[in-house]
Order: C-alpha cells, then sequence, then structure tokens
C-alpha cells in the first residue's frame, strides 16, 4: 500500500526529500489532532498523510510554509512602528549616508554642510572678467 501511495504523491510533489518533509508534517499535525482528509482504513499517520497528499486533500503550500516555520530557530517579528519612529529611523539612514556619522544634519555642527567644501552663503558671485580668448585682439 505505501509503495503505491509514495508513486502517486510523487505526481504531486516531484521532489522525493521534499514529499518526505511534507508528509511528515502533516504526520504530526494528525499525530497532535489533526482533522483527516480522508478515511484512516487502521492506517498509521504517516501513510494517511501520504493518501492526503496522493489525493490533493491538503494544501501543499501551507504545509510546505509550515515545513519552514517548524525548523526555524529565530523568528523575526516587526513591530508596528509609529510614525515619528519611522521619520527618525528614516532621517538617521539619510544622515549615515550623507556622512553625518549617523547625528541628524542639525545635529553635526554649525550648519548642515559645515563639514563640506566650503559654507554656502547668500553673496553676490564676483563678476566674471573676460577672459584673454573672449577679448578682441586690439593690436592686430
Amino acid at each position: 500500500m505505501a509503495r503505491v501511495t509514495v508513486e502517486d504523491c510523487i505526481v504531486k510533489i516531484p521532489n522525493r526529500f521534499e514529499l518526505v518533509m511534507v508528509a511528515a508534517q502533516r504526520s504530526r499535525e494528525l499525530s497532535v489532532g489533526g482533522e483527516l482528509t480522508v478515511e484512516r482504513d487502521n492506517d498509521k499517520n504517516p501513510v494517511v498523510a501520504l493518501r492526503e497528499i496522493a489525493e490533493g486533500t491538503v494544501d501543499l503550500v501551507e504545509l510546505g510554509t509550515a515545513v519552514i516555520q517548524g525548523m526555524q530557530k529565530h523568528v523575526d517579528v516587526d513591530e508596528p512602528m509609529d510614525e515619528n519612529e519611522e521619520l527618525l529611523a528614516v532621517e538617521d539612514a539619510i544622515s549615515e549616508l550623507a556622512g553625518f556619522g549617523g547625528a541628524t544634519p542639525t545635529e553635526a555642527g554649525a550648519g548642515a554642510f559645515s563639514g563640506m567644501v566650503g559654507e554656502f552663503t547668500d553673496e553676490p558671485a564676483p563678476e566674471a572678467e573676460p577672459s584673454d580668448e573672449e577679448q578682441p585682439d586690439a593690436d592686430v
């Protein structure tokens, strides 16, 4: 019975190793009280799990996700941030990229651009004198 069941399951899940992992996960679910989707027929949980996979009565994507979650050592939980915390995090990231070392531009010193090539002022630009190339030749 099990050999025929495995051959039927290979059609649904072609990778034998993935099939074993998914069937084991489903078998564990059955052992803790999961609902059967096929008749038990005096079979043990691994055989019932294989029969369910072969007949397509269980969600394979959901089982695959459960396998992955069962193997994770650290589950990263995203806690919702309020708007102010999110803005501060974005500001810190921008400051680091701009070269302020994690300090915001207002904390970086006198003026946001004080560490750069020169400070910006509102002085008028000096008038440019025409270069030698632009001046007409008076001697010619």
